[in-house]
């Protein structure tokens, strides 16, 4: 283990500063290694485990956010995973997610990233760490689309049921004063 034994957590949940969750062998367990923007902690949980708990954390199980990601987008292998829609806080696999080399990366602290070779990707984060990570570049840049997607759709979904609600409360003078004018905001169930 190279963790610090220091920063050994036994609770810990995923938030807006964690950047990335790694498998990390010690004996014949899986532990986490987890990198903050500013900080680094491990955990006697495997990552899939952490993600499991921040999910449950945040108000829904990893099943139920899984779910969530195949409604909007379709996906249903590698899937990434909204963990808190209020914080932003998106996670992807590198792997599946039942494999124990899979390691989860924040969406929203992925800076760039470069093809080290073909099996290997190296990221850089918004604090500008660096880390090589045994994933092939065109699946990591998958895994970002993906998840990019996930993203959109949810706010997509967000600003629909938004103007519904603003329309219910306002009427028709609502759209024609916001510019929606144009825009069907209401379910046909809605109109009368």
């Amino acid at each position: 283990m190279t963790g610090n034994p220091r920063n050994l957590v036994d609770e810990y949940e995923i938030n807006p500063f964690t950047m990335i969750i790694l498998p990390e062998d010690y004996g014949s367990k899986i532990y986490s290694r987890i990198i903050e923007l500013e900080e680094e902690y491990v955990s006697p949980f495997r990552p899939i485990d952490l993600i499991k708990k921040s999910c449950s954390y945040f108000g829904s199980s990893y099943e139920g956010r899984k779910e969530g990601t195949k409604q909007l987008t379709g996906i249903t292998h590698k899937t990434p995973i909204i963990i808190d829609p209020i914080s932003s806080i998106y996670f992807m696999p590198t792997s599946s997610p039942t494999k124990p080399d899979c390691i989860w990366v924040s969406h929203e602290h992925v800076l760039f990233h470069r093809k080290v070779d073909s099996q290997s990707t190296q990221v850089t984060f918004r604090n500008k760490k660096t880390i090589v990570l045994p994933v092939s570049h065109h699946s990591f840049e998958n895994q970002l689309l993906r998840t990019s997607m996930l993203r959109t759709k949810f706010m997509q979904r967000m600003k629909e049921t938004e103007r519904k609600a603003l329309y219910l409360l306002h009427g028709p003078k609502f759209s024609e004063v916001q510019g929606y004018s144009h825009i069907n905001l209401v379910s046909e169930s809605y109109k009368d």
